[in-house]
């Protein structure tokens, strides 16, 4: 398949090494486009970057001549075409500036503009000083933009073109292609798979208003949804009513096909304007809502059997109430609320497709990491899962409703890996390298 890179030149001295790996890159039949900052064409003007990439260069947001009735009358903006047509975005060099930049969200530039409209993968390729290097500012940004999903190539060791010696010289050109082209394969990794992900807590009725719930904020499954979406696998996604980005109202009219956003986690569409959006790639994510345990366990036996893989995240009701009140329960009388437990779904998912590989996930509260891999064997075997994924929601930034996670792996040979605390979209990479290596 033919991928287009973006490579976004900002204005470290470094940047005409970009040159070696533009041609490194069309070496490889991959189309280029460039965007430079308007600091580095002072710099370096564009030729040489045209000349390399066989075309013109992006400089200015609003180019001499712009004339805003022709955007109305195409209803074509170049710096959104050139975001949609991204199979991976490249900023190198990426100074300090442009680093803080992105991640403070300034759209300022045809760069930044740019960046912040595409739904690729964004590869941060840093050089700078050392001492800006190591400035905790510039650390932190750096640490701000893994969590929000791009990935960051390290810079090297050596000497600088300030003349000072240390870590800030850009990776060079061929290890920048190498990185390019193993997010590109991780693009495929999954093509041809679907996969469903289950996400989001249940919530069962007590009376007409009230319901029992839990914390589950569904963006664990969310997570792994987006990184299926970003290897190529056909991906449907069954959350919950109140999990992320759930404010739209369900789409009865069938499976609604979302193109996926990494800026934020989902956008939701209008039923009433719903058409479905295909990805540069041509996968989907497909979503359908569930509110209760039986909505979920529906969906699930709906499609089950046209899906390879299953990632039951949702966290389902242990509990349902024995007895539904068909009207407000008065708030001025005493209640006594029976619950009896719930039917596990994660165990019955093997008897509607025993083919499927399932991947389950087991959250305990407060366990000794002996306990909690114990927990997860039998889970694993009460479920005939093919893994396990446990997590210990009982301890700080883990589990419910945060932005990150720390999980084990269990396998039926035992305890596989332990993913220390991280974003949940980190986590999610981690957990697929694991399971599809």
């Amino acid at each position: 398949m033919k991928y287009t890179i973006v490579i976004g030149v900002s204005s470290g001295i470094a940047a005409y090494k970009i040159v070696d790996l533009i041609k490194i890159l069309k070496y490889k039949n991959i189309e280029i486009e460039v965007i430079m900052t308007n600091t580095a064409v002072k710099i370096f003007g564009v030729e040489m970057f045209e000349k390399a990439a066989g075309k013109k260069v992006y400089t200015d947001l609003v180019p001499d001549g712009f004339d805003y009735r022709e955007v109305l009358k195409k209803r074509e903006v170049e710096h959104i075409k050139l975001a949609d047509a991204a199979s991976l975005f490249v900023i190198a060099p990426a100074t300090a500036n442009i680093i803080g930049k992105i991640a403070a969200g300034i759209a300022d530039d045809f760069l930044t503009t740019t960046i912040l409209a595409t739904e690729a993968p964004v590869l941060i390729c840093p050089s700078m000083n050392i001492h800006m290097w190591e400035n905790p500012i510039v650390q932190k940004n750096l640490d701000e933009l893994k969590k929000l999903g791009y990935f960051i190539l390290h810079p090297d060791s050596g000497q600088l073109a300030c003349g000072y010696e240390g870590v800030g010289r850009l990776a060079h050109p061929q290890k920048i292609a190498e990185e390019i082209l193993r997010l590109l394969y991780e693009k495929e990794k999954l093509k041809g798979k679907k996969i469903i992900i289950t996400a989001g807590g249940t919530s069962e009725p007590i009376d007409a208003v009230r319901t029992i719930t839990n914390r589950a904020s569904g963006k664990m499954g969310t997570a792994i949804a987006q990184e299926c979406y970003l290897r190529g696998a056909d991906v449907l996604l069954l959350k919950s009513k109140t999990a992320v980005g759930t404010n739209a109202p369900q789409d009865t009219s069938g499976v609604a096909s979302w193109k996926f956003d990494p800026g934020s986690l989902l956008r939701e569409l209008d039923p009433g304007s719903y058409r479905g959006h295909d990805s540069p790639d041509g996968g989907v994510i497909k979503i359908e809502i569930f509110e209760t345990a039986k909505n979920l366990e529906e969906l699930i036996k709906k499609y089950i059997k046209n899906y390879d893989i299953l990632f039951h995240t949702a966290a389902v009701s242990d509990f349902l109430p024995e007895k539904i009140i068909d009207k407000k329960l008065d708030s001025q009388k005493p209640v006594v609320l029976k619950l009896r437990p719930a039917p596990k779904i994660l165990h019955q998912i093997k008897s509607w497709n025993k083919k499927i590989k399932l991947v389950g996930f087991k959250a305990v509260y407060k366990l000794e990491e002996k306990e909690l891999i114990d927990a997860g064997i039998k889970k694993l075997k009460e479920s005939n899962s093919d893994y396990i994924i446990v997590n210990d929601v009982g301890k700080e930034g883990v589990g419910f409703g945060v932005d990150t996670n720390e999980v084990y792996i269990v396998s039926p040979k035992g305890f596989l890996v332990k993913i220390p605390k991280a974003s949940k979209k980190e986590v999610a990479r981690k957990i697929l390298d694991y399971i599809f290596r």
